[in-house]
């Protein structure tokens, strides 16, 4: 009895190999889904900077529209707005043009152009912006830059 006892006891030690395989094979399907929706994350979060750097011109250009009656007075609209010196790790460059404003991100951040155009309100506050991003780089840019 004794002896039997002893063997049920060394049985039950550890895991099998199998089991651990089984363990191992799970771990590496999660990381395969996780890593790229992780990087997918990551350039959003760098896109979000490259928004985030037009934000006082989007109050700029809606100003001069409010001065000038509500209309886009296409010689004055981007008066005050200035574009960044030198590029950043996420932002390479942005650009006023007739109150539309532009962003070009870094690699880093996707590569591409995001286009900010408004429409003329009566106020600062009625100037409405329309958000637009090339279409194969919609998974990077929040809902309302694709341009649905």
């Amino acid at each position: 009895m004794k002896q039997l006892h002893m063997m049920k006891r060394s049985a039950q030690k550890g895991f099998t190999l199998i089991e651990l395989m089984i363990v191992v094979a799970i771990i590496g399907i999660l990381a395969a889904i996780a890593l790229p929706a992780y990087q997918d994350y990551t350039v959003r979060a760098r896109v979000s900077e490259a928004l985030a750097q037009l934000a006082g011109a989007k109050a700029t250009i809606a100003e001069n529209i409010a001065a000038n009656g509500g209309t886009i007075d296409t010689d004055t609209v981007c008066n005050g707005f200035t574009a960044i010196s030198t590029a950043t790790q996420n932002v390479q460059s942005t650009a006023c043009n007739n109150g539309v404003l532009t962003v070009t991100t870094t690699t880093r951040a996707g590569g591409f152009t995001i286009t900010l155009t408004p429409t003329a309100g009566a106020t600062a506050a009625a100037v409405t912006w329309r958000c637009t991003a090339p279409a194969t780089n919609h998974r990077f840019v929040p809902q309302e830059c694709r341009n649905t």
